[in-house]
């Protein structure tokens, strides 16, 4: 049987893994490492960079796959991702039969495998199912809070963790003053109304490129939008995430 190890490795900052990932890295036979394009080839050179600082054994093999596309043409929003995530298992599986020597098989996964990402979803579709363990990984959420030195929650208040897209079309979550949005493609938080609410932003967070904005989100959200669009264009990718907290009174 395959063992399969989900290893979260925080936000791009190697100093970021834990002993528990370090370890589980240096053990294994096979670290799939996956390539999204090149408009996001710093994502895959931020993998070989970790790969190249923590793996000491010359057995441990490194193998790099292109990511699926998901398809943009299917109306069904849950289809789609569905498809997408049957075909990225394909070609993990591809990829672990190129290399039949390998029993310990580790995928570096963004932030923490447990946090909008659905790599143990994908992990599930595997046939034959190989064992998973899962190693726990500093989530964007936490590395947005330590950029601002900011608590994540008021005393004894709950908060939500939502999606741009869910924010836009649901508007601000019921029952909570403090909403965590991850995977916004940009600017769902002009659907509020921004009166009295705050808001801390920050772009490949934890990262030598950081960069961070907070104030009140009726004069924070145009330096945002710019800070963004500037930083896309000059990366070819952005990574952001922000946390918007309603002011009491």
């Amino acid at each position: 049987m395959i063992e399969l190890a989900l290893v979260g490795i925080g936000t791009g900052n190697p100093e970021h893994l834990t002993l528990q990932a370090m370890r589980t890295l240096a053990a294994a036979d096979l670290v799939l490492i996956p390539r999204k394009g090149e408009d996001k080839a710093d994502l895959a050179e931020l993998r070989r960079t970790i790969c190249a600082e923590v793996l000491r054994d010359a057995k441990t093999v490194v193998a790099e796959f292109d990511l699926p596309v998901r398809d943009a043409a299917t109306a069904d929003y849950r289809r789609r991702v569905d498809d997408w995530h049957d075909a990225i298992a394909e070609v993990w599986m591809q990829t672990i039969a190129e290399h039949p020597g390998a029993r310990r098989v580790a995928l570096l996964v963004w932030g923490d495998p447990s946090l909008y990402d659905s790599t143990l979803r994908i992990a599930a579709r595997l046939q034959p199912p190989p064992q998973v363990t899962v190693v726990p990984g500093i989530t964007s959420v936490h590395a947005l809070t330590a950029a601002h030195a900011i608590p994540l929650n008021e005393i004894g208040a709950p908060f939500v963790v939502t999606t741009g897209r869910r924010l836009r079309e649901d508007g601000w979550p019921p029952g909570v003053d403090t909403v965590v949005v991850m995977l916004d493609a940009g600017g769902a938080f002009e659907a509020l109304d921004p009166q009295g609410v705050e808001i801390w932003w920050g772009a490949y967070v934890g990262m030598p490129e950081q960069i961070t904005v907070a104030g009140p989100l009726a004069e924070a959200a145009p330096k945002i939008l710019a800070a963004r669009a500037e930083a896309r264009a000059r990366h070819g990718w952005i990574m952001d995430i922000y946390l918007l907290r309603r002011r009491a009174g």
